[in-house]
């Protein structure tokens, strides 16, 4: 990331725009130097006429203009009377307003703060002033102070500002014993993670216990196997792993997932006779997801009879026919209104779904479309010719100034106004996409589910696709016949031969193919010819553009065929270092103007603007073209397809260079061309519904680089990367009352 440049600021606090009590996000105007300036950030609450030093960097906010945003604030209190009347007449004192002010400034001058603090007998002597109220004048005094105080404390002992506040907010005055007795207890508070405490604890001249460390420990391998997809974990292995962290006793360890489960910090399920533990919050999303799939089971939506004479007059219109599958899945989803629709490439899920949406509207009914991200949902804008969303814009995505997460306009008490929604892509939606989505979703809504149940799992935790279709309790339709137009393509009839176990056909590299292979046994030289295609050879056969319609998916994110080392060799011949193309490290690679690049991560507070509309947020897996880098004013543009988004530069560290990237981050797109190493895979990538993955990216164009062997090895393995999750089970098994 990007080297801040932190600076001093020294003023006095005029007024006070914003300030959120949960966390302490404050905005606030200061003079400085005679010249007004705006600073933002987590502080404890402020008054006007308080003395402030800051340390932090200029920004620019997108709407706000040039602000401070302080790192580090300490306040300082006016010592001249009339500053302190402005102080107290701001109202931070409870029971202090301007008149009463007056009073105390008028008989106390500059002194007026230490009679407030020391002297109650004085304080109660003023004229209006009781001495209960003075007692409360006095707590409420000494509490804002013993705050800071408190802030200072931790501030000194290594924390950030906003940990510190974070800390008093939850802690109190309390919050320095609790840091010096177990800074291991902030984890548990949120204010921190296991690896920052980790990182205190060695810096501190005396360890923290080794039963405390185990405690935060349990917690932290469960939120941590969250990223690896995992919903849950088997307690044994937990025991395990905290014993081979720590090298510590089982007794330890069990004492210290006991303790976890005692104060609901983790909770804990049996699973065909086995202990699994959970995140309180994954449990209540599988959970919560099972109960409603089961009440909507059990109460489904009003049925609306449909007749053939309906879809033959649609495929009619269309100029197609639906086989006996397509048919099925259409009654199903408009009478019925719960299916999950899947099948591969070529099989007519696209065709389908547009049966469903016509005859649905037909019916005066409201079809909401949603994918889980924005290329998935152009694509279904596209197939469909009806508006798709993400499912975040579905749910309208609300982010509020200070606050670390977002929420969702659209929940239970707030459902979507819809009859219907459709969902493509649902292989890639995790358990807590789902579940904000069946929350928004009413009860008399139909939900049909399309997605491909031999792509890869979600990035995000758990197996949502597939364990419904273990559970049997929602129709599943797949389609598996290949349309005789789709199965002109090669791309097509080898993802279904790859499905099945069965090498593709890569011998003849015929003119008219659309799948080819190039064998190259060495990886550097794989890299070269990969270079070679997309920047020269490719668009020369088939003018197709080697930055929006070419793209590289390798299986690894490292290594010498890996995306990030082929992303750097791209970059040289796509996008050179030129005079006046700005450019940016970031997390040791460069970002240049110019640049096809992708976000790493949710942001919902980054905000976009396009013709006639703007908005908030640009999510994991989108892709555009960095359009500027302006270092001064703190903005970095990026576009994404019709809309231009605009970052600060604090945030590059959320975009990486997309020339090439892995086949798990390009789930939920498709690209004209696609160009994927098949040498030196590693042997954990090296998978069939991987590779599949990857083939089925491609509309028009596959060429694979290396060699048969490893191709052969990648079909012939079945072996999926295991993947704990417990929906199915909450699905199948009555749980805490769930209906049956």
């Amino acid at each position: 990331m990007a080297e801040k440049k932190l600076e001093n600021l020294k003023g006095t606090v005029e007024d006070i725009t914003f300030y959120n009590e949960e966390n302490g996000y404050t905005v606030m105007e200061i003079l400085s130097g005679g010249e007004g300036v705006t600073v933002v950030g987590n502080f404890p609450q402020l008054a006007v006429g308080s003395q402030i030093e800051a340390i932090g960097e200029w920004v620019v906010h997108p709407s706000y203009g040039r602000q401070f945003k302080a790192e580090t604030l300490t306040e300082t209190l006016p010592q001249d009377a009339a500053g302190i009347l402005r102080y107290l007449s701001s109202g931070i004192i409870k029971g202090v307003r301007r008149a009463t002010a007056e009073k105390i400034v008028n008989a106390f001058g500059a002194e007026s703060f230490d009679v407030i603090e020391k002297d109650l007998e004085r304080l109660a002597s003023v004229k209006g002033i009781s001495r209960p109220m003075a007692r409360k004048i006095q707590r409420s005094f000494i509490e804002k102070f013993a705050s800071r105080q408190t802030i200072a404390e931790l501030r000194e002992k290594g924390l950030t500002q906003k940990e510190a506040f974070d800390a008093y907010k939850f802690f109190g005055e309390t919050a320095v014993d609790t840091f010096e007795s177990n800074p291991y207890d902030f984890v548990t508070a949120g204010i921190y993670n296991f690896d920052r405490a980790e990182e205190i604890n060695d810096s501190l001249g005396t360890p923290v216990a080794l039963d405390l460390r185990a405690q935060s420990l349990v917690e932290h391998i469960v939120e941590y196997n969250i990223a690896n997809g995992h919903t849950c974990l088997p307690r044994e292995s937990v025991i395990k792993t905290a014993r081979n962290y720590l090298d510590c006793s089982e007794d330890t360890a069990e004492i210290a997932v006991d303790d976890a489960l005692q104060y609901n910090r983790l909770f804990q399920e049996e699973i065909d006779g086995r202990p699994f533990l959970f995140l309180p919050k994954a449990y209540d999303a599988e959970a919560a997801i099972a109960q409603r799939i089961q009440v909507s089971v059990q109460y489904p939506p009003q049925p609306s009879e449909i007749s053939g004479a309906e879809i033959y007059a649609f495929e009619k219109a269309n100029g197609i026919e639906f086989d006996a599958k397509q048919r099925q899945a259409i009654e199903i989803a408009v009478n019925k209104g719960l299916l999950i629709l899947t099948g591969g490439p070529g099989t007519g899920k696209t065709t389908t779904v547009k049966g469903i949406i016509s005859l649905m509207k037909n019916r005066g009914l409201d079809v909401a479309l949603a994918a889980p991200t924005g290329r998935a949902a152009k694509r279904m804008t596209e197939l469909t010719g009806q508006e798709a969303k993400t499912v975040h814009r579905l749910l309208e995505v609300e982010y509020r100034d200070g606050s670390d997460e977002p929420v969702f306009v659209h929940n239970r008490k707030n459902p979507l106004d819809v009859d219907a929604v459709i969902v493509d892509e649902l292989s890639m939606v995790d358990i807590f996409l789902f579940d904000s989505l069946l929350e928004a979703l009413p009860l008399r809504a139909r939900l049909i589910m399309v997605g491909d149940k031999d792509q890869l799992p979600p990035v995000g935790a758990g197996n949502v696709l597939s364990d419904l279709i273990k559970s049997k309790l929602i129709p599943v339709v797949e389609l598996d016949k290949i349309f005789r137009q789709a199965m002109q393509s090669r791309i097509v009839t080898n993802a279904h031969r790859v499905v099945k176990g069965e090498m593709p056909v890569i011998t003849d590299n015929a003119a008219d193919s659309d799948f080819f292979m190039l064998h190259e046994s060495v990886p550097i030289s794989a890299c070269r010819k990969i270079v070679d295609l997309v920047t020269r050879r490719l668009p020369a056969a088939y003018s197709m553009d080697p930055v929006t319609d070419l793209q590289v998916l390798c299986p690894s994110k490292k290594g010498e065929v890996g995306a990030q080392n082929i992303n750097i060799m791209l970059q040289k011949q796509l996008n050179p270092p030129a005079k006046g193309k700005n450019e940016i490290i970031s997390r040791g690679y460069t970002l240049r103007e110019g640049d096809k690049v992708m976000q790493i991560k949710n942001n919902y507070d980054i905000p976009w603007f396009k013709a006639n509309d703007n908005g908030m947020g640009v999510f994991n897996g989108d892709i555009g073209i960095l359009t500027r880098i302006d270092r001064a004013a703190d903005i970095i543009n990026v576009r994404f397809d019709d809309r231009e988004a605009m970052y600060s530069v604090a945030n590059i560290g959320e975009l990486e260079l997309a020339y090439a990237m892995t086949v798990h981050k390009s789930q939920g797109s498709e690209f004209d061309g696609v160009v994927i190493p098949v040498v030196a895979t590693p042997q954990k990538l090296a998978y069939r519904n991987l590779f599949y993955t990857a083939i089925t990216r491609a509309k028009k164009l596959i060429v694979l680089v290396g060699t048969e062997n490893n191709v052969r090895a990648m079909v012939e393995n079945d072996k999926k990367s295991r993947r704990y999750s417990a929906l199915l089970h909450f699905l199948t098994v009555d749980n805490n009352g769930f209906i049956q």
